[in-house]
Formats: structure tokens, C-alpha cells, sequence
């Protein structure tokens, strides 16, 4: 009422008032935006993938995986907002142009086979066109995140309950723990001149050289060992198949990367506590946030059966499940015949749908994200990436 009585009865005091509310509310935006701007600042590009990959090493994942910086604007480029997303489908992509995202953070990658050209015709190829046009950058971690401590099988495992966890695949370390690949050891007696042998093999390249007093059948010997990379090892093979009492007494070790413990594909979970079936599929769909999934009982299983080890691995997890003994079986899909074979042993399975084994992850990833790059850069969610598939 009082804003119809200013207008048509004091319409020039209306129009001052006017424009002060709106100088006001005009200044109050300004003001909110300087602050909001000053709390958060520009990274560059290049400093945001590393830190990124600080996060969650990209030598995380699989080997067939496209993962990294997929798509990249010219630079210079600047990341004010990362914009996360489980799937870029052209609906996520128009509402990720709409909040000026700089870098899309996409779970899945949108280009995995290799395109030959980029034209309008497909809907994978105008997701890269809009990009370009756009400045925005589009990157992947995909099973790299699946791999990491703190990444979406972890995440996953959260809805079981209270419970113990380790990878069901562990990754290997990035690096060998020492210099090479193979290691090479045999012995020389003090009459085969055994600084002159060191001599010869320290002037391989990818050679290192170790030695050590031994004794062997009541002789005193000098034990080398040696690691090498794969290029220096024909060489030395070479060298020492030149003296026939080197060679025959040769031992080659290939060298292997360490297991990371907390590291790799899948999560074989024991419960600390056993419960029902029943019981662990409400927690599931309470985790998911899911009000159906879908469910293959063991042979001689019942909703009563007790469960204490779960097998569980994000999105499509049938060659990593297969062959692990657990009570149930927790992935988003399963061909037909993976989930006959899993329920001939007795294993129960649960099926959720590919993405909402996935999706939920994003959230507690915001908020890592925002911790380790220090608050440095707007993180947002999509609110329109959802699983393609629903229960209707």
C-alpha cells in the first residue's frame, strides 16, 4: 500500500526516493562484490593444474583413461570459477556459461576417443566448440580421483557404517624407490680385478654401483650390485657375457614399484559390526540419496543375511569387483552375467546406476578443494548434471 500512495500521490518525492534506493542497493552490490572480490582471487591456469594434481595425482589413473587438461583456451588464462560436474552434457555446459565458469571441472571425461574434426554435428564436439568460444578450459581427473585416499570410492565406502578399508587394486608408486628398473648382482674375485670392473660399468649411462665384501666357498669376494635402467641393461649384459665366469653367476631382478596402501581401484570394507542386508540397503540409499535401487540376492541369501565385508567400486565395477570374496557387491552397474556369476557365489549385489555411485562425491570435493587451494577461487556445483537414467 505505501508504494501505491507514493505513486500516484507523491510522485516527485517517489522519483528522488527512487533513485536513492537504487543508488543504495546499486552501492551495497558494489560493496558485496569488492569484499566477496577481495576473499577470492584469480589463479593461474597452469598453478591450478598443479595444484589440482597435488591433490589427486593424475598418475593415479588407469592406464586407458583420457584424464588431465583436455580442453584449452589460448593463453594466458585465468580461473576465478572452477565449476564441478559428474557429466558435461550441453545443458551443464549452457549453465556453466551462464555462471562465468573459467574451468570445468568434469568428472567423467567428455572426449575419450579421439575426434578427426570438430563440427556442429555431434554434441561432443560442440561441447569443445563452446568452450573455445567461450575461454573456458575443461578438465578431467576421472579414475584418478576414483584411485586417490580421499577420492569417490572412499566417499562411497562412507554410507556402510563404521568400518575398516583398503583398496581392493592398489596403485603403484609414480617412481621406482631407487634409480632404475633391474638390478643386476654377481660377484668378482680379487684376481679378476674387481676396481676395474666397477670402472668399466660406472661408464654406462643409467648405471649406478654398488659393492661389498663377500665370502664365497673360503674365498674372499667382492659382491656388486647394480641398478639399471632397460636401455643400460643390454649393455651390461653385453659387457659381462665377455667373461663367462661373470656371466654365469648373474642374477637379474626387475624391479618393481612399491604398492601404495590406501591407494588404487575399489574398496574391500569390513564392517565393524555385522548387519543385516536390509539394514545396509537403507543405508545406501540414505548415502545416495536414493529412494529405489536395484538388488540380485545370493544363492541361500535373504534380506535377514548378515553383511560384513563389502566389495564396492564407483560407476561401472565389474572387472574390478570380479573375484573378490565379500558378502555384497556395491557398483552402479554390472552386466548380466557378472551379476549371475556374483549371485552363484552367494554374493549379493546392489546396483545404484553408473553417475550416483559418483555424483555425491562432488560435494565433499568442493569442499577439499576449496581447503587445499585456500579459498583462492569461486568452486561451484552443477545444479543440472544428473544420472540420464530414473525409476519411473
Amino acid at each position: 500500500m505505501f508504494g501505491f500512495f507514493l505513486v500516484y500521490s507523491v510522485l516527485p518525492d517517489f522519483c528522488m526516493l527512487s533513485s536513492r534506493v537504487r543508488l543504495v542497493a546499486t552501492t551495497a552490490r558494489l560493496v558485496h562484490s569488492l569484499i566477496y572480490s577481495s576473499s577470492r582471487s584469480f589463479m593461474d591456469l597452469k598453478a591450478l593444474l598443479s595444484s589440482l594434481n597435488d591433490f589427486a595425482s593424475l598418475s593415479f589413473a588407469e592406464s586407458w583413461d583420457n584424464v588431465g587438461l583436455l580442453v584449452e583456451p589460448s593463453p594466458p588464462h585465468t580461473v576465478n570459477t572452477l565449476f564441478l560436474t559428474n557429466d558435461l552434457t550441453e545443458e551443464v555446459m549452457e549453465e556453466a556459461l551462464q555462471k562465468k565458469a573459467d574451468l570445468i571441472l568434469s568428472y567423467h571425461p567428455p572426449i575419450f576417443r579421439p575426434m578427426k574434426r570438430i563440427t556442429w554435428k555431434t554434441w561432443k564436439e560442440r561441447l569443445v566448440i563452446r568452450a573455445l568460444e567461450n575461454r573456458v578450459g575443461i578438465y578431467s581427473p576421472h579414475t584418478a580421483y576414483d584411485a586417490a585416499p580421499q577420492g569417490v570410492n572412499n566417499w562411497l565406502a562412507k554410507g556402510l557404517g563404521v568400518c575398516t578399508s583398503r583398496p581392493i587394486h592398489p596403485s603403484k608408486a609414480p617412481d621406482y624407490p631407487t634409480e632404475g628398473t633391474h638390478r643386476v648382482e654377481f660377484s668378482v674375485t680379487h684376481t679378476q680385478d674387481p676396481d676395474k670392473v666397477i670402472s668399466a660399468l660406472k661408464e654406462i649411462a643409467g648405471v649406478s654401483v654398488t659393492s661389498f665384501s663377500a665370502r664365497t666357498d673360503d674365498e674372499e669376494q667382492t659382491r656388486l650390485s647394480l641398478n639399471c635402467t632397460q636401455q643400460a641393461l643390454m649393455q651390461v649384459v653385453a659387457f659381462l657375457s665377455q667373461n663367462r665366469q661373470f656371466y654365469q653367476k648373474t642374477e637379474i631382478l626387475s624391479l618393481e614399484k612399491p604398492l601404495l596402501l590406501y591407494t588404487g581401484m575399489g574398496r574391500l570394507c569390513t564392517l565393524d559390526e555385522s548387519v543385516s542386508l536390509e539394514t545396509m540397503i537403507e543405508r545406501i540409499k540414505s548415502h545416495l540419496k536414493l529412494s529405489h535401487v536395484r538388488l540380485a540376492l545370493g544363492i541361500g541369501k535373504t534380506l535377514e543375511s548378515p553383511v560384513k565385508v563389502v566389495a564396492l567400486c564407483a560407476g561401472s565395477g565389474s572387472s574390478v569387483l570380479q573375484g573378490t570374496d565379500a558378502d555384497l557387491y556395491l557398483t552402479g552397474e554390472m552386466s548380466h552375467h557378472d551379476v549371475l556369476d556374483a549371485a552363484s557365489q552367494g554374493i549379493s549385489v546392489i546396483l545404484c546406476e553408473h553417475s550416483n555411485t559418483e555424483r555425491g562425491f562432488l560435494s565433499d570435493l568442493r569442499d577439499m578443494l576449496d581447503a587445499h587451494l585456500e579459498n583462492k577461487i569461486n568452486i561451484i556445483l552443477s545444479e543440472t548434471d544428473r544420472d540420464p537414467l530414473h525409476v519411473i
